[in-house]
């Protein structure tokens, strides 16, 4: 027998993936005949606006765009991201250097800490964090400073108690308003604090707005950029998954600080081609889509959040409106781990949530639940929990 090498010590660094076990239950789930309701990834239920499914097959039908695309981009798709970009939030970009595309957000952020991390660097993350803010890191050997969020500050990052010792050694700080997994939002001064205290201390900042366009009850996200000063330290992701539906599309990107986009695209030049040139095309065109069909996605989430609150409270839950994202940030019943608690709830329903715990240490005691099914589906999720005898108490 062969000897097989083990694998990268960074392997060994990655905590432990709680989806593993998850999965495996799920597959057995389903040879058993069980009707699964899968609410545990952020994966937008439905198709793709029909103007962005008709742009990418009339690009399927371009010889070009079977060729590989250019490492930064296609100049029209960049020039859709300025356009978008100032008509949503006011920022002027330029298309040829404070924009980039991206093989989904994910792969972005990743990379990103791949290209700015050392190994030793001290790097600021939120827990809980979406895990590639991380991971990311992680991965490219960097130290962790865990900023821990909790309820009592709404889940907002407390700069205040980052240690002087840590802020002055820090290289980058990642965040995430409104927050996956939290659902948490951020006003605008909180804004303008966490640009002063970046520039203070010389300190990348990297946001993650994927969120941005499913906001409720009248309320507007801010983008970093729009605050004075923050494009000469930060950089801002964004992805067409959630909004546009199109998750299994892989595409997003970034923008801000043209030399920190420089970098990154640096990278990626050694890692990848970019962005198949159809996707990009129908990219384009989802961005291009007036307002109207982001309120409509807007709506529709909206209602299923007001239905699943409603729902969840008659089980006892507490749970107060989240005014953006996908999902619901929801406390485990008292003496529960997520882990026990989400296995148990798949076992006895058949109902996916995911464990807090994947988004880190302090994301215990909670579960994320997705906004990704009908009103007629997550009425059958309340029955089913109601006959199991999953409530909080």
């Amino acid at each position: 027998m062969g000897y097989l090498p083990t694998p990268a010590e960074r392997l060994n660094a990655l905590p432990p993936y709680v989806f593993a076990r998850l999965d495996e239950l799920k597959a057995k789930a389903r040879e058993q005949g069980l009707d699964l309701i899968d609410l545990g990834m952020g994966n937008p239920d439905g198709f793709a606006p029909s103007p962005v499914i008709e742009a990418a097959i009339n690009a399927l039908k371009v010889r070009e765009n079977h060729g590989y695309p250019p490492f930064e981009g296609t100049g029209s798709f960049r020039a859709s991201i300025a356009r978008w970009y100032h008509r949503r939030y006011g920022v002027n970009l330029s298309p040829d250097s404070e924009a980039l595309p991206l093989i989904g957000s994910k792969e972005g952020l990743t990379h990103l800490a791949l290209a700015y991390v050392n190994p030793g660097d001290l790097v600021l993350v939120p827990s809980p964090a979406y895990p590639a803010h991380f991971r990311g890191p992680l991965i490219a050997g960097g130290k962790l400073h865990q900023m821990v969020l909790t309820p009592e500050q709404d889940w907002l990052i407390d700069l205040s108690a980052i240690p002087e010792d840590v802020a002055q050694q820090s290289k980058i700080l990642y965040f995430n308003y409104p927050s996956n997994p939290t659902t948490a939002v951020a006003p605008r001064e909180f804004f303008e604090e966490i640009v002063a205290f970046a520039r203070h201390y010389s300190i990348l900042l990297v946001h993650d707005l994927c969120y941005a366009e499913l906001a409720f009850d009248g309320y507007q996200p801010t983008s970093v950029l729009e605050i004075p000063g923050a494009k000469e330290i930060s950089v801002e992701f964004h992805t067409l998954s959630k909004t546009y539906s199109m998750a299994g599309w892989r595409v997003g990107f970034v923008v801000g600080n043209s030399k920190i986009i420089q970098g990154l695209r640096t990278l990626k030049t050694n890692m990848d081609y970019g962005i198949f040139s159809a996707v990009q095309a129908a990219a384009e065109t989802a961005l291009d889509l007036p307002d109207s069909y982001v309120e409509t996605a807007q709506q529709r989430y909206q209602q299923r959040r007001d239905f699943l609150v409603a729902g969840l409270e008659a089980l006892g839950w507490k749970i107060p409106k989240p005014k953006a994202t996908m999902y619901l940030w929801v406390k485990c019943p008292r003496g529960r781990s997520s882990t026990d608690f989400a296995l148990d709830t798949l076992q006895k329903t058949g109902v996916v949530v995911t464990p807090g715990n994947a988004f880190g240490e302090a994301g215990e005691g909670y579960v994320r639940i997705s906004l990704i099914e009908s009103i007629d589906r997550l009425q059958e999720v309340l029955n089913r929990f109601q006959q199991a005898g999953i409530r909080y108490k």
